[in-house]
């Protein structure tokens, strides 16, 4: 079943890339004590994932901390080298924090994983977005197979 509204997000470890290399972040470091807006995308560098979906959030970072929102983390199952590529081709250093779940640990425990092996992708997540305050789920929004609508950054802000 999947994650809802008011569950509590599971302990789970990303990688993200330090100053000096690829380093873990716990969803502890992640969500303690703060208000994140997560969004998960299938793929790195993928269509709908680079020109829409990452873009929009960066686009909208002032309007998310307006909101009372700490931080925007985008997670995918890629590697962290792929991620820390993607965030820099994207330009968000600074604006995001790029979270790599390489084996999809995270996408399984929140029960949002995708079987993309129909499209030589292997297992990924599901395209979603959610708010999470303290480590509870605020609010999250899963998209339908082949969607973009519910996990916008435009869509999340207006249901904040």
């Amino acid at each position: 079943m999947a994650i809802q509204k008011g569950d509590n997000v599971p302990t789970a470890t990303f990688m993200t890339m330090g100053a000096d290399g690829p380093e873990p972040m716990t969803t502890d470091q992640l969500f303690s004590g703060k208000r994140i807006a997560l969004f998960a995308v299938p793929g790195a560098f993928t269509p709908t994932c680079s020109a829409k979906h990452l873009p929009g959030f960066k686009e909208q970072a002032q309007a998310f901390k307006d909101k009372g929102v700490d931080s925007i983390a985008c997670t995918s199952v890629n590697d962290v080298f792929v991620m820390n590529a993607w965030g820099k081709d994207q330009g968000v250093d600074g604006e995001m924090v790029m979270l790599a779940d390489g084996n999809g640990d995270f996408a399984k425990s929140v029960g949002l994983e995708l079987d993309a092996k129909g499209f030589g992708m292997g297992g990924r997540s599901q395209r979603y977005a959610m708010v999470v305050n303290d480590g509870v789920v605020e609010n999250i929004f899963v998209e339908q197979g082949g969607e973009f609508k519910v996990s916008s950054a435009d869509y999340v802000l207006e249901n904040l």
